[in-house]
């Protein structure tokens, strides 16, 4: 995000804010920069006396505000670092005082996660005034993949598009958990590696042959024997390939394959930019669309909503997963 990338390239010039409310529904970009500024806004020999973290279950707003208004001890600032502060939210704009007038020598760092604080009250005002603001987005899953594409460039790695989509479809847009299985790829393969689908099923242990990617591939190309051998796989392990998530991604992908039939301009590179994905899948959808009509492709959209609801529990109680998905082959393959 350029909007970190700013805020690290101010702190490193010296640009340091004295309060920074960090807070949105994606906690990754929230650590990321906490994390920078607990390592690199003091140095070794001032942190023992001029660093505190605290966390928003064990302090009360007060207690923040008494910390943060101390001077340091032999050094230009202190940092107080407050993790957990959604955890404070039925008080936390009491902290609006001093966010109006907070103490110059003082880099106050509240980490206000999985939620937002209300643009209209006095606290986000007064922030935005004296201090930084920075929300953190979810992202869409569609651009999940080229984060990580981005990510690993940055490190000298490169990885396939189908590699990627193995693990979106394996982690969902959880910035965080898709960053801890980067580490793990580059602690085990050299810098330069790109990372294909054999190194995610070795080393992540999501199968390169049966996910959801696959099945949405082999139904695209009507090739009902690898669907059944998919789902079969699905079924015998059920724990690792919910449900809910296949209709979902089919879902997805069926309603993108209805739009695809409504484009003026099928080229590859107009296709991708009007569906949002990868230029790379688009074959995926030519080739669906050719083996699904227009009026097929509304009508499996319609039984994929009935079996979204059946996989939670209605009109179809104690069906075995397994079972589900068979009868949800019979009925878009009919």
């Amino acid at each position: 995000m350029d909007e970190v990338k700013q805020l690290v390239a101010d702190i490193q010039k010296g640009i340091i804010k004295p309060i920074y409310l960090l807070m949105g529904e994606e906690p990754y970009y929230i650590d990321k920069i906490s994390e920078y500024i607990e390592t690199n806004v003091l140095d070794e020999a001032e942190k023992g006396f001029n660093q505190m973290v605290m966390y928003g279950y064990d302090v009360s707003v007060e207690d923040i505000v008494s910390n943060a208004k101390r001077f340091p001890m032999m050094a230009d600032r202190q940092v107080i670092i407050v993790k957990e502060a959604q955890e404070l939210s039925r008080t936390i704009e009491k902290l609006a005082d001093y966010a109006l007038q907070p103490q110059p020598s003082t880099v106050l760092v509240i980490n206000y996660k999985y939620k937002k604080i209300d643009k209209r009250k006095a606290l986000y005002k007064a922030v935005n005034k004296t201090g930084l603001v920075f929300e953190s987005k979810p992202l869409y899953e569609n651009k999940v993949p080229d984060w990580i594409r981005r990510v690993l460039s940055t490190q000298g790695y490169t990885i396939v598009p189908k590699a990627a989509q193995m693990l979106v479809e394996f982690l969902g847009t959880d910035l965080g958990k898709i960053s801890n299985e980067l580490n793990k790829l580059q602690i085990v393969l050299p810098s330069g590696t790109q990372i294909t689908p054999e190194h995610i099923e070795e080393n992540i242990g999501v199968s390169k042959d049966y996910n959801n990617f696959e099945l949405r591939k082999a139904i695209g190309e009507r090739n009902e024997v690898k669907a059944f051998r998919i789902v079969k796989y699905f079924a015998e392990n059920p724990k690792d390939n919910p449900f809910v998530v296949t209709v979902t991604l089919l879902f997805s992908f069926f309603s993108q394959l209805l739009q695809f039939h409504g484009l003026q301009d099928k080229s590859p590179r107009s296709a991708a930019a009007a569906l949002k994905i990868n230029p790379y899948f688009v074959n995926d959808y030519i080739l669906a669309a050719r083996n699904y009509p227009m009026k097929k492709v509304s009508s499996i959209v319609s039984v994929l909503r009935d079996f979204d609801a059946k996989g939670k529990g209605v009109g179809a109680n104690n069906i075995p997963q397994g079972d589900l998905l068979k009868e949800l082959l019979v009925k878009i393959f009919r």
